[in-house]
């Protein structure tokens, strides 16, 4: 059970990419749309992927397994702050949903317009915002130092260039 409750570290940064990209094609189409029915597939793969990486995250999986290795070589990052970031894209697709169909869907819109940079930086740049909130969280002592040690430890990100702290 603890294995099935575990996420990855290090993570596929190319994984963690085509995720953040799909997301991105899922808000943009929930906006677009107004199918906010889509909100609850987006909702079950932050949950599935914050509490267990890609075991139960179809999207996780597919990424990881099908489409990441078909980009070529695996880019790794620490763990943690991916994970961090899930936890954001949980608590902000719950919100979406909750709203859409509790108070309304211009509330919802509103969170679900907060994925479009979030996600796109990720998806096109590389650029996670969650990973930088997690290492500001760091630098502030919120978050310990042993949580991510790979994240605290300048010296392992010039000796290991694969791993690279987000």
């Amino acid at each position: 059970m603890r294995k099935l409750f575990s996420f990855p570290n290090p993570v596929n940064e190319k994984a963690a990419r085509v995720v953040a990209g799909v997301v991105l094609l899922e808000v943009i189409v929930t906006l677009a749309t107004g199918w906010y029915w889509l909100l609850i597939p987006l909702t079950y793969g932050f949950w599935a992927r914050v509490l267990t990486g890609p075991t139960l995250s179809p999207l996780g999986w597919i990424a990881q397994n099908l489409i990441a290795p078909s980009l070529g070589e695996k880019k790794l990052v620490p763990g943690p702050p991916k994970r961090f970031a899930q936890g954001m894209g949980t608590v902000m697709s719950t919100t979406a949903l909750v709203l859409a169909f509790a108070v309304s869907h211009t509330a919802a819109d509103v969170v679900l317009i907060l994925f479009l940079p979030a996600a796109g930086l990720e998806s096109i740049f590389g650029y996670c915002v969650g990973c930088r909130i997690f290492g500001l969280l760091m630098r502030v002592g919120v978050v310990p130092q042993r949580v991510c040690e790979q994240c605290a430890d300048l010296s392992l990100r010039w000796n290991t260039p694969q791993v690279r702290a987000s």
